[in-house]
């Protein structure tokens, strides 16, 4: 029973060790070398560097995202989807945890996102990859943590296969944050309150200092009280960070960003079916936390990120970068945690049956597990080469890139013990087993990979231009597990090219088609019944097709941006096929995006919906054919409009609409959650003397009519149904002072 059961706590990533001098230390020491030539002659160039970050923009809510690595180009020339989120904007959503991204972006929705642990993404119904699929200022991070907020500027979302942008990452999409840079005076305090008790205070301060301002400084610090609706989920977190930078000259910046974190809060585990029953969002108790046990202990997760980069501009308008990251996690998971149940089907002492919902009267098993001082570490070495060529009438802009990534993570034996049978309706409390056992072993994971890119974009005539993009990666796993068992290696090459056309027919607006690859990696779940337990696969690609059109309107007092597209993604698919963990067919997302965002006057709208066809083909098992995937919702659609008063003091009222439609619940497609619709309400008043002396206050409303019903349902760990609440009615109230 307990080998069944351990067998799908989330398993960690794999990371690596140090880098050796390879293709990338050879690619580094290359641009380093033009680097120091260039300075040698340019002495009279009158070639500036600008700060990377992201500066003020009139549109909260930009459609344009660095990350999408297609040149400076504006959003509505881009032929690519991406969402840029300003910390304001963040701010006046409520946005505290990168789950929240699903209020602003219909193509994002949940995908397992509780309390007290880490966040997760889909968009465009795909999962994203939590040690793949994120960024920092562009360099690889790991989001099997809570990656902190309150020291970015913005949060980037980049929508569709991501081979432009990483080597092995889930297709979907990426999310980038953007650290708070020195850019001038800065100084700033935030406290926030909940009608949950949860407790929020944070101070911004920054400046520029020396001879022509040529050092700067930003310090972000932060610490919380948290708290939820649900028992039992007091919890603490901390933020100290810092982003400097040296303007040597003109044309040389080097900056350096830190930042240390931790929480700690119980975790909350999901309800789930009642037998092959769904039940009503009645039936529990919004406030139940089935891991409220006497000797529960919390989730604790401690970040120490930073990164140092150096900028220069060379001659011709070329420019190089080279940045280096590392990435230190340490994390106690912990919690009293329900798991399906078995019953004894005879006629052998070994003959039971197993399944992965809650019995009908409300029972499970419950297990106490225990990770403590799991390690993940991520480093990565990213040279990078940008400039104009003209070749006979064309220019071309040109791209080279050599990025190596090294991944580790450390799990050290766990308790996933069996201590009892948990009733649900009635919540019993249970004994305790903290004792680790070698059936739950887990595996350490090393990976290194090795990018070379290179990207094109051309103007081939006034009103046409094209994009083209190459990533070759040279991927290494190599992954054992706790026991000593499962000592398997992989290595493998993969080249993921990219290709775009746009056409621009009518003033500021374009029309476009882009085809890429992706690639990702997979590993057979830690399960004795498998006859390839833990051992990696490899890699397989993702394909993706997209058209669209996207423009922009600047006329008055009216500024807009907007867009509409098709996509086809199609991705392999990973399953046990007779007692074999392998590719078994694929998963085909067809859809339709749009949005629209804008000012007109005194009101402003944001608004984005999502229509989705997603079907299994190809399996080995014909029933499965034709079936859509589990907790993936055929259309969502946000929306967000707002008024503003000129009065003595400026009164911003905000309406937030999110819905979603109906999804299936198990992967036979024979119970579906019904759609929902959640109204959320805020107010902002912006009282002071000037520009830098101001007061912002907000108020909030989530879920103003306390709108009661399952907000998602996903499949993880083996098989077992998850369902999560829509969380109760919440009031927020918060203080700006930018002084």
């Amino acid at each position: 029973m307990l080998t069944s059961a351990t067998a799908d706590r989330p398993a960690p990533q794999a990371t690596s060790r140090l880098p050796r001098p390879t293709t990338i230390a050879c690619a580094t020491l290359l641009v380093c070398g033009l680097q120091s030539q260039a300075l040698a002659q340019q002495a009279d160039d009158n070639a500036t560097v600008q700060a990377v970050g992201v500066s003020a923009q009139a549109i909260k809510r930009s459609a344009k995202a660095s990350i999408a690595g297609l040149g400076d180009l504006p959003a509505w020339e881009t032929p690519a989807q991406a969402q840029t989120y300003s910390s304001d904007a963040l701010r006046d959503a409520f946005v505290t945890r990168l789950a929240d991204l699903t209020r602003l972006d219909a193509s994002t929705t949940d995908s397992y996102n509780t309390v007290g642990y880490w966040d997760y993404l889909t968009v465009r119904g795909f999962t994203l990859d939590n040690a793949y699929n994120y960024r920092r200022e562009g360099q690889p991070v790991n989001a099997e943590t809570r990656l902190p907020l309150e020291n970015k500027s913005a949060v980037e979302l980049f929508k569709g296969t991501s081979g432009i942008q990483a080597g092995v990452s889930a297709p979907g999409g990426l999310v980038n944050m953007q650290v708070k840079r020195p850019e001038g005076r800065v100084h700033s305090a935030f406290f926030s309150l909940n009608d949950a008790g949860e407790a929020r205070a944070a101070v911004d301060i920054g400046g520029r200092f020396g001879p022509q301002r040529s050092l700067g400084l930003r310090v972000n610090a932060a610490v919380a009280r948290l708290n939820t609706q649900v028992d039992n989920t007091e919890g603490h977190s901390r933020l100290l960070s810092m982003a400097t930078d040296w303007r040597v000259s003109r044309d040389t910046l080097i900056e350096l960003e830190l930042e240390d974190s931790w929480q700690s809060q119980p975790s909350v585990a999901g309800l789930s079916l009642l037998g092959d029953r769904l039940p009503s969002s009645r039936t529990f108790s919004r406030n139940l936390n089935l891991n409220n046990q006497p000797w529960s202990q919390p989730v604790q997760f401690e970040g120490r990120t930073g990164s140092v980069r150096w900028t220069q501009n060379l001659q011709a308008g070329w420019k190089s970068t080279v940045t280096y990251g590392e990435q230190h996690l340490r994390t106690n998971d912990r919690a009293a945690f329900p798991f399906g149940w078995n019953e004894y089907v005879g006629p052998g002492p070994e003959d039971y049956a197993y399944y992965y919902n809650f019995k009908s009267d409300g029972s499970v098993d419950l297990y106490d597990y225990r990770s403590d001082n799991e390690r993940r570490i991520t480093r990565s070495l990213l040279a990078q080469l940008e400039g104009r060529v003209r070749l006979g009438d064309q220019e071309h802009n040109l791209r080279f890139g050599a990025l190596r990534s090294l991944y580790r993570t450390a799990i050290k034996p766990q308790a996933y013990n069996y201590v009892g049978t948990l009733n649900v309706l009635t919540n019993p409390n249970q004994p305790f087993d903290p004792s680790p056992v070698m059936e739950s072993a887990s595996p350490n994971r090393w990976e290194n990979s090795t990018e070379l890119s290179v990207q094109d974009h051309v103007r081939l005539a006034p009103s046409w231009q094209a994009w083209l993009g190459l990533r070759h990666t040279s991927l290494s796993r190599h992954s054992q597990e706790t026991d000593g068992d499962d000592n398997t290696y992989i290595n493998q090459t993969i080249n993921t090219p990219w290709a775009a056309l746009g056409w621009t027919f009518a003033p500021q607006t374009q029309a476009y088609v882009s085809w890429g690859e992706g690639v990702e990696t997979k590993a057979a779940p830690r399960n004795a019944a498998l006859l390839n337990a833990g051992q990696i696969l490899p890699a397989a690609k993702s394909r993706q097709t997209e058209v669209g059109v996207k423009g922009q309107y600047n006329a008055g007092r009216v500024v807009a941006q907007w867009g509409a597209n098709v996509f086809q993604t199609i991705r392999p698919l990973a399953e046990t096929v007779d007692s074999t963990f392998r590719y078994n067919g694929d998963a085909r997302h067809r859809g339709v995006e749009g949005f629209w965002q804008g000012r007109m006057g005194p009101w402003g709208l944001a608004a984005s919906a999502m229509l989705l066809d997603a079907e299994r083909r190809g399996s080995t098992e014909p029933t499965a054919n034709g079936k859509q995937p589990v907790n993936v919702p055929e259309r969502t659609v946000k929306l967000s409009g707002s008024h503003t008063w000129g009065l003595p003091v400026p009164l911003t009222l905000q309406a937030d609409v999110v819905h979603e439609g109906s999804r299936w619940v198990d992967s036979g497609n024979t119970l579906r959650l019904p759609a929902w619709t959640r109204l959320d309400l805020g107010v902002r008043a912006v009282q002071g003397r000037d520009a830098l002396r101001t007061i912002t206050w907000r108020l909030g409303v989530a879920n103003v009519f306390d709108k009661r019903g399952w907000r998602e349902a996903p499949s993880m760990f083996g098989g077992h149904t998850y369902l999560f609440p829509i969380t109760g009615r919440m009031v927020t109230v918060s203080a700006q002072i930018d002084f």
